[in-house]
């Protein structure tokens, strides 16, 4: 396993799929493989949009996109809580959240232990790590679970917005549409937008060496 180590806000974080923030960024993932998903329900269409409904907040700093991201997964479990209380929960700091195997541990203790941390190691996303994903996203999404993922660089929207965190950031990935090729992202760094549509490989590169909780 090689360290990857990032600038974090104020400081430097060193682990396997870390990650920072920066008025939107937090920290990092590791994980063990994911199991294969449920196979769709015959009452699900997967072809439809599906968004869950969400209580969206902006972080309020440059260091609780990890919190802010989780709140917003919890809240469309009809959980309800501050940004601080979860920061708590979360072990974060000036320095980010410790692990996306964090926000997997926060989400279960929760919500009653769906969730499961699945890296993306590579620096570029594999087909099966972005079908992986895809997999996760409507599981989780059908189930009314949002996903919380650690992503880092830049990515473009399908409207053609730029969204840049080199230092890191977390983000709840809230809904999908058209069988998961395109996934509904709720960025609390970004509160013009809010949510935005991104394609699944750039989702998943964006997540690239770092993991994600579904």
């Amino acid at each position: 396993m090689n360290p990857i180590v990032q600038k974090s806000g104020l400081s430097v974080v060193g682990m396997l799929v870390a990650g920072g923030c920066a008025l939107g960024p937090a920290v990092a993932a590791q994980a063990a493989p994911a199991p294969a998903a449920p196979a769709p329900s015959s009452q699900t269409d997967r072809s439809a949009e599906r968004i869950l409904a969400i209580d969206y907040q902006a972080q309020p700093n440059f260091f609780y996109c990890g919190p802010a991201a989780t709140r917003i997964a919890l809240s469309a479990q009809g959980k309800t809580f501050t940004q601080d209380a979860v920061a708590r929960l979360l072990g974060t700091t000036e320095a980010g959240t410790p692990s996306a195997l964090d926000t997997t541990r926060v989400l279960n203790e929760l919500t009653g232990g769906k969730y499961r941390t699945t890296e993306i190691r590579d620096s570029v996303a594999r087909p099966d790590q972005v079908e992986q994903l895809r997999h996760n996203v409507l599981a989780a999404v059908d189930a009314g679970r949002p996903v919380v993922a650690n992503i880092k660089g830049t990515t473009v929207d399908v409207d053609g917005n730029p969204h840049s965190y080199e230092g890191g950031h977390y983000v709840a990935l809230v809904g999908y549409r058209d069988g998961g090729d395109t996934i509904r992202v709720a960025d609390p760094a970004d509160p013009a937008l809010g949510e935005y549509w991104v394609s699944l490989p750039k989702v998943a590169n964006w997540i690239a060496e770092r993991g994600y909780s579904a």
